[in-house]
């Protein structure tokens, strides 16, 4: 009975400490908007990261700017524009596609309870440009 217990307890905790990671990666995932209350962009798992796909525009455009000319008349909404690995605790790191001007940038993200900060970084995170997102799920 002992040696059960010596293996249970182990077990256990394994499978606590597992569960709450899983806990932890699921806080970030769901629906951000931005700043001015125009977009909505929905974080979900995708392979080993988090993907972010544009849900819903107040004004929806098509991709005007892409450097790619046969992506210009696609709609902005359904374009994946977040792409994210964890870097630890609550941070990120990945690619964030502008769909204002067109341009993909290095990027990281914050996540806190009730927002993420996303930076857009350029010259190898030298120059960054920071925007808070606000989770609306």
């Amino acid at each position: 009975m002992a040696n059960y217990l010596k293996l249970g307890v182990p077990l256990f905790l394994a499978a606590t400490l597992s569960t709450a990671a899983i806990a932890q990666v699921q806080e970030v995932v769901g629906t951000y908007i931005n700043k001015s209350g125009g977009t909505k962009v929905e974080l979900a798992h995708c392979g080993a990261g988090l993907c972010g796909t544009v849900i819903w525009m107040k004004t929806p455009v098509n991709d005007v700017n892409n450097p790619d000319a046969s992506k210009r008349d696609r709609p902005v909404v359904g374009i994946q524009a977040v792409s994210l690995k964890s870097t630890g605790e609550s941070t990120y790191a990945g690619s964030l596609y502008d769909t204002e001007s067109g341009k993909t940038y290095s990027g990281k993200a914050k996540f806190s309870d009730k927002d993420v900060e996303l930076s857009g970084c350029i010259l190898g995170g030298l120059l960054c440009k920071t925007s808070v997102w606000q989770r609306v799920d």
